[in-house]
């Protein structure tokens, strides 16, 4: 039985396997959540932080 997610494999393959929401993506999506996040402790497993769009909204908000 061959695998039809053939966008997947090419990815795998090339290792190219690294996607990253946009700043603005985040940023919209987060305001929705603003009185969830008040006095909370957020852990985020992520490579490099100063890469994660998440964080950087995190941080510059909270």
């Amino acid at each position: 039985m061959g695998n039809k997610n053939t966008n997947l494999q090419m990815a795998k393959n090339a290792k190219d396997d690294e996607f990253y929401t946009t700043y603005e993506t985040v940023e919209k999506e987060m305001a929705h959540y603003v009185q969830h996040f008040e006095r909370k402790t957020v852990l985020c497993n992520c490579d490099d932080p100063f890469e994660s769009n998440f964080l950087q909204v995190l941080f510059e908000k909270f």
